[in-house]
């Protein structure tokens, strides 16, 4: 995902703005790098709000990003070396999600359908040991193909079937399915053993991702395309391409909860 740069500051002026801060608690110099790094909030909204429901309004995930972006300012640690950028983002993702879970507009049922297309997925993926087909998937279920697009269509308004999921909510600490994702442009800061495992695993779920599911996860994520961005190179509706990422999502989360399941 490709984070926009907020408008261009003197770099002097805001190194001496987050040392004014850091040192003084300067809330002068803390108000204008809020105002510096706004757009970030504005940024992060428009990728959230993608697929959610029109009832949800744009204007509410500003306000929820902005206190996300305030933590990230109070907590960052400049001599870090860390991009602030790169930091915030996280930070805001994580205030908006929070506040969607808190308010809990999801009916229930929508919740048991996305349990149990991912049940149904994981079933029909061990058993053929590959990806399936929506029609493969529909005739599992019971279902007509039309009929479980249009749920998938349903669940992607959960807004939560994306990679800021958590592989595993149960663990304290969780690393979420997004922050596996290998960035080929970062500097390797050398983390454990573990998370690099975790990192191929999920390269080698994605690899193994139906062609054109892997091509929207690859646009999405990697490119930072919206959905009718892919819906236009490849020649489908938004919604079709909410559909075919909402079931790559869920296939991936299965085999990452369940990292010794390898398809071959």
């Amino acid at each position: 995902m490709t984070v926009p740069i907020p408008a261009p500051d003197p770099p002097d002026r805001l190194e001496a703005a987050w040392r004014r801060l850091k040192e003084e608690g300067d809330e002068k110099a803390r108000e204008g790098l809020i105002l510096h790094y706004s757009p970030l909030v504005k940024f992060v909204a428009g990728r959230v709000g993608v697929g959610l429901p029109r009832n949800v309004e744009q204007a509410d995930l500003v306000s929820y990003g902005m206190f996300g972006l305030i933590d990230a300012i109070d907590k960052f640690e400049p001599e870090r070396g860390i991009k602030f950028e790169t930091y915030a983002v996280n930070r805001i993702k994580g205030a908006i999600l929070d506040e969607l879970r808190a308010l809990d507009w999801v009916p229930r049922s929508v919740r048991a359908r996305a349990r149990e297309i991912q049940r149904s997925l994981a079933e029909l993926e061990h058993q053929l040991r590959r990806s399936v087909s929506d029609e493969e998937l529909a005739e599992h279920m019971g279902l007509s193909t039309g009929a479980l697009q249009d749920q998938l269509g349903e669940i992607a308004t959960l807004g939560f079937v994306a990679l800021d999921e958590l592989v595993d909510p149960s663990e304290r600490g969780a690393a979420a399915i997004g922050d596996l994702v290998a960035d080929p442009r970062a500097v390797d800061p050398g983390g454990s053993f573990e998370q690099q495992e975790s990192r191929f695993v999920l390269i080698d779920a994605i690899n193994r991702l139906a062609e054109r599911e892997r091509l929207v996860v690859t646009l999405y994520y990697y490119e930072g395309l919206t959905l009718a961005e892919i819906g236009a190179v490849l020649g489908v509706t938004e919604s079709r391409i909410c559909q075919i990422h909402t079931k790559a999502v869920l296939s991936l989360r299965n085999r990452l909860m369940e990292p010794g399941q390898h398809m071959g």
